[in-house]
């Protein structure tokens, strides 16, 4: 495809959304070709040399003959849509194609070489879209269910960090796809959640994050840990870009059972960008989650007239009717231990090879002592416990207790609860205030949105990093937005319509170090 010259300036990567680069494509400035080329480069310029930001496990190698084959179907039988060409990165616990090159391996050692049957359904969905993965981003490893490690170390990863501070606490599990998504490394990106892995990181990543209801989105393919709470979903800068990739991978799949009770008709979700989507709705404020967090609350206080203003009612004090009981049940870590081991081994099962040999869960925990160099580095990362507990734990009575506990307090005298009583269209919180917590339990939507930075002269905590800081100047924060299950066009209008208003995430940008230099015009005119 050849390159129009136009006098219009091209998109700057930092902030270019999937619309402006699409409309490059299409306008013939630029070539998909070139647009993974310039990805490419920036990921070599962060990733593992200066700040070394570890947000990239690998790349993927024919990610440039797949935009170039791209192209030319471009040119020959026109768009396939929004996607065509868009490069993409993917959390490594989602399945790609084996005969495409990259690995899926949730971070770990164990399942490097292993071959997987087929592309997760996600990657499925978006590689017909026309979308190109050019890499598979960094993550908790095991999706944090390995033991009590820092959030964002993988040992086939390293150490991701967040590019706001030095040596800051990406938050995870989705670490990678958070980073990558905060200084432009593709244009778009997926991570999973069981329990705040996609929310958390895009909170201290000052990016979009959605975690659709558990049912949405299909999670075949996908590495586990609950089948009660695990769904897909995406991460990126806005929250149109986010709401496109939702719109994509949305939908039923036999092979997730849970998709196959979705209600109806799935809606168009780029209709619920609605810059008045607030006008006359009532959101309520459960005070009794916010604590802690003075800083966060004083900005989220600041918010709430910006909601009056959008039209919004706000009900504060809002709280759930079971809040203190919800935040100190233990049902949620059993279901989760639980669920493992169960959907690890059959995980693992279903693999056409494992060049390791690892078989079940034993077998990952075995196979980390005798590897212990790569997986368990010392002084911050040589614990397991998790495993070990997963192992040992089996279906009985008091696990199906646990489910039942979960639904209730997630959503019968949670969410559900809390909506009814108060007469509320949703649920608004801080993210970093346990947001993620009732509606990992309900299996219920959320959608994180940039909502401020801490200040200047906030105490740095840890004062030494063991090995992350976990609170310092400058870390971004993010707003959820919370409702009952299959609310997501609800809560897609309501997050776009306050980030239209508010603008946070182009209020302060990254480190200047951690700022990738390469643009389109380094690849096109060199």
């Amino acid at each position: 495809m050849t390159c129009k010259t136009s006098s219009r300036a091209l998109p700057d990567l930092y902030e270019a959304s999937i619309a402006e680069l699409q409309d490059g494509l299409v306008e013939g400035h630029f070539t998909s070709v070139q647009l993974v080329k310039a990805y490419l480069s920036r990921i070599a310029e962060v990733n593992l040399e200066g700040p070394a930001l570890h947000a990239i496990i690998e790349t993927n190698l024919k990610a440039l003959s797949q935009a170039a084959a791209l192209d030319d179907e471009r040119k020959v039988k026109g768009s396939r849509g929004p996607l065509h060409g868009i490069p993409l990165l993917l959390k490594d616990n989602i399945a790609t194609l084996h005969e495409e090159g990259m690995d899926t391996t949730a971070g770990s050692y164990a399942l490097l070489g292993s071959v997987v049957p087929r592309d997760s359904f996600v990657a499925a969905k978006l590689r017909e879209a026309g979308a190109i993965f050019i890499g598979k981003a960094n993550l908790s490893e095991w999706a944090g269910m390995r033991g009590q490690v820092p959030s964002g170390f993988s040992g086939r990863g390293g150490q991701t960090l967040c590019p706001y501070y030095p040596n800051a606490d990406p938050l995870g599990s989705s670490s990678g796809s958070g980073v990558a998504m905060a200084i432009g490394l593709a244009a778009g990106s997926l991570g999973t959640e069981t329990d705040g892995s996609i929310v958390s990181p895009s909170s201290r990543n000052n990016v979009v994050g959605i975690k659709p209801t558990v049912g949405l989105v299909s999670r075949s393919g996908v590495i586990p840990i609950s089948s009660h709470q695990d769904t897909a979903g995406p991460m990126c800068r806005s929250v149109a870009d986010a709401t496109l990739l939702l719109n994509s991978i949305a939908g039923p799949d036999p092979r997730d059972e849970a998709t196959l009770h979705q209600p109806g008709v799935i809606p168009n979700y780029m209709r619920a960008l609605d810059k008045n989507a607030l006008k006359g709705a009532r959101l309520g404020v459960p005070r009794a989650f916010i604590r802690n967090v003075d800083t966060i609350e004083k900005t989220f206080n600041s918010s709430l007239d910006i909601f009056r203003t959008l039209g919004a009612e706000i009900v504060d004090l809002a709280d759930f009717p079971a809040t203190e009981e919800l935040l100190t049940s233990k049902a949620e870590q059993l279901v989760l231990t639980v669920d493992f081991k169960i959907g690890i081994n059959k995980y693992i099962s279903e693999l056409v090879e494992v060049p390791t040999g690892v078989k079940a869960l034993a077998d990952l925990i075995e196979f980390n002592k005798t590897h212990a160099d790569q997986e368990l580095p010392a002084p911050f990362h040589t614990d397991q416990s998790q495993f070990i507990e997963s192992e040992a734990a089996q279906v009985d009575d008091a696990y199906f207790a646990a489910l039942a506990k979960n639904f209730d307090l997630g959503r019968t005298r949670g969410i559900d609860a809390t909506l009814a009583q108060f007469n509320l269209d949703a649920i608004i919180l801080p993210t970093d205030a346990l947001a993620s917590l009732p509606a990992a339990i309900a299996g219920y939507p959320l959608i994180s949105v940039p909502l401020g930075f801490q200040p200047d002269d906030v105490e740095v905590l840890p004062e030494t990093p063991s090995p992350l800081h976990t609170q310092a100047p400058g870390l971004p924060f993010g707003i959820s937005f919370m409702g009952t299950a299959y609310s997501e066009f609800k809560l897609i209008g309501y997050a776009y319509a306050f980030e239209q208003a508010t603008h946070v995430r182009l209020q302060r940008r990254v480190q200047d170090d951690a700022i990738p230099r390469t643009q389109l015009t380094d690849v096109m005119f060199r």
